[in-house]
């Protein structure tokens, strides 16, 4: 039996649809934006939106109990993929490190924002 959460701690969904699925060990998080959870102010430049982006998928992870160490795959949506993705990928190699997820980086039409992550994790045990 799956289980879904919708954090207090994050932005609320822009739509109708949870956080974070949680089904046996596996967990699955919805596409994050950098907007900050209590302001829902999003910072300029990609490497701060990425950064914030990040922190927002570290609080859905929290949430089911997890941290980015726990994460097998990560999905990330560039608005502008040629320009963006070396800055982008030196955040994403600060904040990910250790043994790395897989990756899909992929351009994409986003709203308002330069980037979008969601991830695969596994529960540890």
């Amino acid at each position: 039996m799956a289980e879904y959460i919708v954090s207090e701690d994050l932005p609320k969904p822009g739509g109708p649809y949870s956080h974070v699925a949680l089904a046996g060990n596996m967990v699955w998080t919805a596409g994050f934006g950098p907007a900050d959870p209590e302001t829902g102010a999003v910072p300029d430049g990609i490497e701060a939106q990425t950064d914030a982006t990040i922190d927002n998928v570290e609080r859905a992870l929290r949430a089911a109990g997890l941290e980015l160490s726990d994460v097998v795959k990560v999905t990330a949506h560039l608005q502008h993929l040629h320009e963006h993705f070396a800055a982008y990928n030196r955040v994403y190699e600060k904040r990910f490190t250790g043994s790395r997820p897989v990756r899909t980086t992929v351009g994409s039409d986003l709203m308002n924002i330069l980037v979008e992550i969601d991830v695969v994790a596994v529960k540890p045990g």
